[in-house]
């Protein structure tokens, strides 16, 4: 028994915007953190061991590392929820460890999941 061409009529899959806007919006605020402690922390770095600047908080490099493990968790569950391929995901993730980076590449994936999504 063959099926009509109606009956086998597949729908797109349903996207929930407002779970997709929430994310985005998290991920915002996350690239921004990230990009700000890891300037921070570049800046560190160079007062300690370019102009041996010896009483420098050496916290700095923990709370980097820590915004920039939330950073990658939230890239990832927006990467899931609007279908990111693979190389874009892994270069946004990479984004968060190159100063200045994350700051252009937040930019481009907002206006990105903006124009694809309408949120």
């Amino acid at each position: 028994m063959s099926t009509a061409p109606e009956d086998t009529v597949e729908t797109a899959p349903v996207r929930d915007n407002k779970k997709i806007a929430a994310a985005l919006l998290r991920y915002r605020v996350l690239a921004y953190a990230t990009g700000i402690w890891l300037l921070v922390l570049t800046a560190e770095m160079v007062a300690k061991y370019i102009f041996k600047v010896d009483n420098l908080p050496s916290w700095i490099a923990i709370v980097h590392g820590w915004v920039y493990f939330v950073y990658l968790i939230l890239t990832m569950d927006l990467a899931v929820k609007v279908r990111w391929p693979a190389g874009r995901t892994v270069g946004t993730l990479l984004a968060g460890t190159v100063p200045f980076l994350s700051f252009f590449v937040e930019h481009w994936r907002t206006q990105q999941v903006k124009r694809d999504f309408g949120v």
